[in-house]
């Protein structure tokens, strides 16, 4: 996904990700949260901000703040496993931070799959789930295949239709790759994500074409106008909602939360309410269908023949999360860029809890 990092009128400012990073801690602890909440909840919008997914990075800091000083989310949740059966489980998060349910989750099914190969759990009584690459890569840092994907509010049409159905309903996958970065393919099932049109919105620019709708169901390019987002796929856009369907059923179905029509807003009005999303994770250990399988020679030689596939007249051939880690190498050198939105937001939330800036303060 690539980072938009340019505004109509000027270029974001950028701060050092180490600044950024402690601004969030500081802040969502003044606010209230636990310092696993914190930790979580940090984790995953770094992730966001480090390799390019603004939309899903640290400007979700003011809305996080809110949700968890307004009673939507727990600050100091006790997370359970309401059952085991060898390989899987279930999370009741007790309403959590979503980032939070995901990680743990993540763990235990790390944690199974050590043992069995394979682990599986699927999540209830969560909340915003954040950049799902965040939690698939935490099991490819363990030298396993991640998968994790939820559902959201209604948001997005299906194919041909006029109203609100599926949310972005995200998935992703991490796979290990000796010597080098993770594979990662990190994708809303939407056109878009719904929060890349607040962040255009900030930044005064135009949506792509074909990736939202007004009200009644008809194309624009104006995220002002935007009523819904469009699925995946463009005139196949079938394949997007067949997908946020998959979604659905691993996340809501099988955890039995609610579908995606039957979730509150995420942006209001009641952020008192717990919403009750779910979500599902899952960790492969590749060995474990045998050592000789060749797994590693596999994925290197796949990666050397698609990144040395011929590429159309001024295109770059790229696996996917090569363009998110070569944008988590320039801004770990450039440092990150904040929308001017974020940025007010920041100095709102610096103010309201006496922390101080990211940066020499003048963010």
């Amino acid at each position: 996904m690539a980072a938009a990092d340019g505004a109509h009128s000027s270029t974001p400012r950028r701060f050092p990700a180490d600044a950024i990073e402690q601004f969030c801690r500081d802040v969502l602890a003044a606010a209230g949260a636990d310092k696993a909440t914190v930790d979580a909840a940090t984790r995953a919008m770094m992730h966001g901000s480090r390799l390019g997914i603004d939309s899903h990075g640290v400007r979700l800091l003011d809305h996080y703040v809110r949700v968890l000083t307004e009673g939507r989310v727990n600050p100091n949740p006790n997370l359970r496993f309401l059952r085991k059966g060898g390989a899987t489980t279930t999370l009741d998060a007790d309403d959590a931070h979503g980032a939070l349910a995901a990680f743990f989750a993540m763990e235990e099914a790390v944690r199974m799959a050590e043992s069995f190969g394979i682990g599986a759990v699927a999540i209830r009584n969560s909340s915003h789930f954040g950049p799902a690459g965040a939690y698939a890569l935490a099991a490819a840092e363990r030298g396993m295949i991640g998968i994790a994907m939820c559902n959201s509010d209604s948001f997005v049409r299906l194919h041909d239709g006029a109203m609100r159905f599926h949310g972005t309903n995200p998935i992703a996958c991490a796979v290990p790759v000796s010597g080098e970065r993770p594979w990662l393919l990190d994708m809303a099932t939407s056109a878009i994500p719904y929060n890349r049109i607040q962040l255009y919105k900030s930044l005064g620019r135009k949506l792509p074409a074909g990736t939202a709708s007004r009200a009644d169901g008809e194309d624009t390019e104006e995220p002002g106008e935007a009523a819904m987002l469009a699925p995946l796929g463009g005139e196949f856009g079938y394949k997007g909602a067949g997908l946020a369907g998959l979604a659905e059923i691993f996340s809501a179905v099988l955890s039995g939360m609610r579908l995606s029509f039957e979730i509150a807003p995420m942006f209001g009005p009641d952020y008192s309410t717990p919403r009750g999303l779910g979500a599902f994770v899952m960790a492969i250990r590749p060995d474990a269908f045998g050592e000789d399988t060749g797994f590693e020679d596999g994925m290197r030689r796949y990666l050397a023949a698609l990144r040395g596939s011929p590429a159309r007249a001024g295109g770059k051939v790229m696996a996917p999360g090569d363009r998110e880690w070569a944008e988590a190498d320039r801004r770990a050198a450039e440092g990150i860029p904040l929308d001017p939105d974020t940025l007010e937001a920041f100095r709102r939330l610096a103010e309201g809890y006496g922390v101080g800036l990211p940066g020499n303060g003048d963010a």
